[in-house]
């Protein structure tokens, strides 16, 4: 944020350099003066009714208009030799509960920031000192020529300063209430308080200008070429008759804009209807001929249960073919070792019966 004036908090002895900001911004839709012929924008200029000329901003100064019209020339050497403490100061001379302050007196916000590294620490003293208090200062300050009054508050972790207007400018509410005496019954201020309540509370967050944002509609519609949108009839507001009546309306109407109850409805008749009776299921019937679904799938699976005891058979019949072939092998070789035996216990015979014989 762009500071707009630069000076010092003046805490008794203590002196905090700060920066002085805009708190609030307008989102306002703003319009230009033009000459409807052409279009031209439309100007102002400055011109000496003496002389009937224009004249520059170096040529312009200040006067004080007496009651009889002549004018009194004020130059600013003649504002600088003011005495005025405030010049460069926010001067606080007080401290008080919020609560004495009138709301009729608060004008525009800003934000104080610390300027610089050396006003942290006594910014935070004074920040920590409002907030334990839980009081606001009240200061004097100088800003565009004018000696104002402020009020300084803790907002967040900021010091925020309303500017207040003097006491002697507010003015006193004479003349504003209902001259007539007019007596409020309990039962009306009952049904006053059922419609606070049943309006409740709101963040304000939530609310918006409407009226900004339809004006917005109509500079873009007509920036695109387009026909402006049409804005709804209003409804005539109608005469107050009966005000207990008219409360008791707007109590059901905000009860039915909350999704609230409007109020005692009649009791609906229930009754219970008999269960109907499900028929049973029948088994397709043979249509043209042709066998039901349910055969036919009779069929399938036996014929799928024969084709697997044919495989288990004829997987049976293989494992027995090879177990006796095996058996086969086995008895061949069994009968090939018996002969070999044979073969060497007659040839350790004769060798026997050589060696005797020779001997």
């Amino acid at each position: 944020m762009r500071s707009i004036w630069n000076g010092a908090i003046s805490f008794g002895l203590v002196s905090i350099p700060i920066k002085l900001m805009n708190a609030t911004e307008s989102h306002s839709v703003s319009f230009r003066q033009i000459h409807t012929e052409d279009g031209g924008r439309i100007r102002y200029r400055k011109v000496c009714e003496l002389e009937d000329r224009e004249v520059s901003q170096s040529e312009i100064g200040k006067a004080y208009e007496d009651a009889d019209g002549s004018m009194i020339p004020i130059t600013d050497e003649d504002l600088s030799h003011l005495p005025l403490p405030t010049a460069r100061t926010i001067e606080i001379v007080a401290f008080v509960p919020q609560e004495r302050i009138d709301p009729l007196q608060m004008g525009s916000a800003y934000y104080l920031a610390a300027s610089g590294a050396p006003a942290a620490k006594p910014y935070t003293l004074l920040r920590e000192a409002l907030k334990r208090s839980n009081r606001v200062a009240i200061a004097k300050f100088a800003l565009r020529g004018r000696e104002r009054l402020g009020m300084l508050r803790v907002v967040g972790d900021a010091i925020a300063m309303h500017g207040l207007l003097w006491p002697d400018e507010v003015r006193a509410p004479e003349d504003v209430a209902p001259d007539s005496q007019v007596t409020v019954r309990d039962q009306e201020l009952d049904l006053a308080d059922a419609l606070m309540d049943t309006l409740g509370e709101i963040d304000l967050d939530d609310l918006h200008d409407e009226y900004r944002e339809a004006l917005e509609e109509v500079v873009a519609a007509k920036a695109a070429g387009e026909a402006p949108p049409q804005a709804p009839e209003e409804a005539a507001p109608g005469k107050v008759l009966d005000l207990m009546a008219a409360l008791e309306s707007s109590v059901r109407a905000a009860r039915e804009s909350r999704g609230g109850d409007a109020g005692p409805a009649e009791e609906a008749e229930v009754r219970t209807l008999r269960q109907r009776k499900q028929p049973a299921r029948r088994a397709p019937k043979e249509t043209g001929g042709k066998k039901s679904t349910s055969t036919s799938a009779k069929k399938t699976a036996a014929k799928k249960t024969e084709a697997k005891k044919s495989t288990s058979s004829a997987a049976r019949k293989s494992t027995a073919k090879s177990t006796q072939s095996a058996k086969k092998t086995a008895d061949r070789g069994t009968a090939k070792k018996a002969a070999g035996k044979s073969t060497a216990g007659k040839a350790t015979a004769k060798k026997t019966a050589s060696r005797g014989r020779s001997a």
